[in-house]
């Protein structure tokens, strides 16, 4: 049996995954995820820092389940890198160097490529990581912004996007590769991306234009925020904290938990069921957007993430969406298997796994 572990780290949480590999496909055998203490996590000056303390804890669950004996290949979350080529990147140590101090942003993910790196070397085991957020596939007419000095980038859930992108691919019976779909990753950060042919090609940048979610602020008035920078109100880092992490319905209602704000709302509050509205209305907006992109003939609309669990919510982007193309849901996140999935590919040789640093594949704007 080849095993195949899986590393998702977030901000207070470790997942972890074991899988089974046969060829390409995978089978689960097992995932946990390790809770860390926001206090403990607090404690740590930077991210980087809880390099040793996370791998301990990962060490510690491999020696205490059975399935966690040999393993034949590490697979983690790619983390903020620079822009590169949907697949699978071999981790190397000067991968695991640029995810610890030369991220395109801070994030804990960025760990996910050192904690494989550190636990594929105690298991003699090669290290990958799998369609991290900065998967970059747009062409040069999606990145024109309106202002040459501020040209658009991708900054995506790849993983999912691309993990649920199969899925649906494989139930219609037709290649990823020919497939056009729109997906809604809807989670604390929210993408809304256009599958055209199995790439990437446009997507509302979690950190760019995307809806506002439980978190973030999502795209906002620039003259406004312009204003706002300057206002003396803020510091550069306390901004970004606005409006990532403070942003977004936790701003307006003191909680990012959507089941709480659900809850505010059966009990007749007028403000949270606006602001429910206001989500629900710009995912929708932003679907309709990505369709355009597919000429309005996508195959399929895929809604996907944490908030998909949310029968409220999936029943109000049918209504919006249903015009549009069939809506398939596969609620919750794919991340581990697909983690694991791209590492199978590599170890039965259908798929290769790139060498760091990837040369990104997009053409260069003529400025």
């Amino acid at each position: 049996m080849r095993r195949i572990l899986t590393i998702n780290p977030g901000t207070t949480t470790t997942r972890l995954g074991l899988f089974e590999a046969r060829g390409g496909e995978v089978r689960p055998l097992l995932e946990r995820t390790i809770e860390h203490e926001e206090a403990a996590m607090a404690g740590f000056a930077a991210i980087a820092d809880q390099l040793d303390f996370r791998t301990e804890a990962i060490l510690k669950f491999l020696g205490d389940v059975p399935e966690g004996g040999a393993l034949a290949a590490v697979a983690g979350r790619g983390g903020m890198l620079s822009p590169v080529p949907a697949g699978v990147i071999a981790v190397d140590a000067v991968l695991v160097d640029f995810a610890l101090h030369t991220p395109v942003h801070h994030h804990a993910s960025n760990l996910g490529a050192p904690l494989t790196w550190r636990v594929a070397a105690a298991h003699g085991c090669p290290a990958f990581v799998v369609d991290p957020v900065s998967v970059d596939e747009l062409p040069p007419v999606a990145r024109v912004s309106g202002c040459p000095d501020l040209p658009r980038f991708s900054f995506v859930h790849a993983l999912n996007v691309r993990a649920c992108g199969r899925r649906l691919a494989g139930e219609l019976g037709k290649p990823f590769a020919e497939l056009d779909a729109v997906v809604a990753h809807m989670g604390a950060g929210i993408s809304i991306a256009a599958l055209k042919r199995g790439r990437i090609v446009e997507s509302s940048n979690r950190m760019e234009i995307s809806p506002f979610s439980p978190e973030r602020a999502g795209g906002l008035p620039p003259l406004p925020l312009i204003d706002l920078c300057y206002s003396g109100r803020f510091t550069r880092e306390a901004l970004k904290r606005r409006l990532y992490g403070e942003g977004g319905v936790r701003a307006y209602l003191g909680t990012k938990d959507m089941r709480r704000v659900e809850a505010m709302i059966d009990a007749g509050d007028a403000k949270a069921k606006l602001v429910w509205e206001a989500m629900v209305y710009q995912i929708g907006k932003a679907i309709g957007a990505m369709a355009a992109v597919l000429d309005f003939r996508p195959d399929g609309v895929i809604l996907t993430g944490g908030m998909a669990q949310s029968e409220r919510i999936v029943a109000a982007l049918r209504a919006r969406c249903a015009g549009l193309a069939p809506v398939h849901v596969y609620p919750g996140s794919h991340e581990s298997e697909a983690l694991a999935a791209g590492a199978a590919r590599v170890l039965a040789g259908i798929e290769p796994a790139r060498p760091w640093p990837v040369v990104p594949e997009v053409e260069p704007l003529p400025w």
